[in-house]
């Protein structure tokens, strides 16, 4: 209950984090295995136990949001963003760019957003940006009439999304999964895709665990109570 909490509440910490997926605890249910002498009278009481062996992603799409900033980008599709950190290639779906002092275009937290070719940089005197549907980045360069490209957002998919794991900063790294190149998903230009958790089921998830951890609580409280007073009367038998 302690772990579905945390996680549930990383899910509403994160209800306006752009391109933010949402996760979920996995449960299993672990068996005592059976005994396997003859001499036992009638069957064995079932006795099962949970076991909360991981979390799952739901990886689908969030509600695009429209900002009108040409260098934002939501991702129609599964793909993914690139993006060149310290520790090397990482992947993301919030497209709030921005370009820093060099003309790079990175993300929020600073990291490179890598085209085709690497790192995209822009000139001073680049104006009128537009990316089309296959991520194909133009500019109006100067007082010319031209375009000129840019870059190509280098967009990329799993084959099993599940193995991805969040490194923070709203990154995942491949994990044992392998990035491929995507060319199914399309970017909107002058859009935003928004978390997909949904804040009223969080919410109402939050108070049903806390209401199931409390009851369990003070259910083991009682337990305790009862074994402490047991031993107290059992000492103050006569020998």
């Amino acid at each position: 209950m302690e772990r579905q909490l945390d996680v549930v509440a990383n899910n509403i910490a994160n209800v306006n984090t752009a391109g933010y997926k949402s996760d979920s605890s996995l449960f299993e249910e672990f068996l005592t295995s059976g005994a396997h002498e003859d001499n036992f009278v009638g069957r064995d009481r079932r006795v099962s136990y949970v076991q909360d062996r991981g979390t799952f992603r739901n990886f689908s799409q969030g509600p695009a949001e429209q900002t009108k900033n040409p260098l934002d980008v939501a991702i129609d599709g599964s793909a993914f963003l690139v993006v060149q950190t310290p520790a090397g290639e990482r992947y993301t779906r919030d497209g709030g760019l921005q370009l820093n002092n060099q003309g790079q275009l990175v993300t929020v937290a600073g990291n490179p957003v890598l085209g085709a070719g690497g790192p995209i940089v822009f000139q001073p005197t680049d104006h009128d940006i537009n990316i089309t549907p296959d991520g194909t980045i133009t500019v109006v360069e100067g007082n010319t009439r031209t375009d000129s490209i840019r870059g190509k957002l280098r967009l990329v998919s799993f084959a099993d999304a599940q193995k991805l794991l969040k490194e923070g900063l709203n990154l995942y790294t491949a994990g044992d999964g392998a990035a491929q190149p995507d060319t199914k998903s399309v970017v909107r230009q002058g859009f935003i895709e928004k978390s997909n958790v949904s804040a009223v089921a969080e919410m109402s998830r939050m108070m049903e665990v806390t209401r199931a951890y409390t009851q369990i609580s003070t259910l083991l409280q009682q337990q305790n109570d009862l074994h402490k007073t047991a031993i107290q009367q059992l000492a103050d038998v006569p020998a």
